[in-house]
């Protein structure tokens, strides 16, 4: 086990970097939730997600001021900067939300999902299934639900987006 110190300090650089991920998860979320606002299958359950994503995010920052985390400025805004510069990709169209987007958006968002739970895991791990409040169990349980529905709709963008194994595609083998 680390020293107190570092392991303080180790927690911090942490939760930190975890404070910048959930951050570009929460931008990521509020533009899924945006570009399909209105589509009968993926309109309310990316607006649930999205809502249960900010939740976290505020969890989070909660769980740094208790532990009396100091929250770092520039890698949350780097996170801003690298979900807007994300938006740069080649998805088929030149102008406008391509559904492309929307699967790769998906995938990226599952897999940051995937890295909370891990967060979860880790923190009941180490101070045991809550803290002051924090129940890391339920957080786990939370973020896995919220992959498990990520990886529905993620399958269903790419169903709605990729040619079908029936479709006489030009070039696909």
């Amino acid at each position: 086990m680390a020293a107190n110190a570092d392991a303080d300090r180790f927690l911090a650089i942490y939760l930190n970097d975890h404070l910048a991920g959930a951050t570009l998860g929460v931008e990521l979320a509020r533009r899924l939730r945006s570009s399909n606002q209105g589509d009968a299958e993926f309109g309310e359950p990316l607006a649930q997600l999205c809502a249960e994503i900010e939740e976290d995010h505020r969890a989070l920052v909660r769980l740094m001021e208790r532990q009396g985390v100091s929250r770092d400025p520039v890698k949350p805004v780097l996170a801003k900067v690298a979900e807007k510069l994300g938006r740069l990709k080649l998805n088929g169209r030149i102008r406008g939300y391509s559904p492309l987007s929307r699967v790769l958006e998906l995938e990226f968002l599952s897999g940051m999902v995937g890295g909370k739970m891990q967060l979860w895991n880790a923190l009941e791990q180490s101070y045991g299934e809550s803290l002051d409040g924090f129940d890391f169990h339920d957080l786990a349980a939370r973020a896995d639900s919220q992959g498990q529905r990520l990886e529905d709709l993620h399958l269903a963008a790419a169903q709605r987006t990729l040619p079908s194994a029936t479709s006489t595609t030009q070039g696909i083998p």
